[in-house]
């Protein structure tokens, strides 16, 4: 591979990467948050009725 070529797709992967990351904390941060408990959690049977979140 060339040695320019090997350089650009690094430099690309880096800011993909540095992009992404904040998308992925933000998210896996949120979703529980507005869940109030993980995705997977069974629910109460004293939860009030879920409601949609727009």
């Amino acid at each position: 591979m060339d040695k320019y070529l090997s350089s650009f797709i690094r430099q690309y992967l880096r800011v993909v990467l540095a992009a992404l990351t904040p998308v992925v904390v933000v998210t896996f941060l949120s979703i529980p948050f507005t869940l109030e408990g993980h995705p997977g959690d069974e629910r109460s049977v004293h939860a009030p009725v879920e409601q949609h979140m727009t």
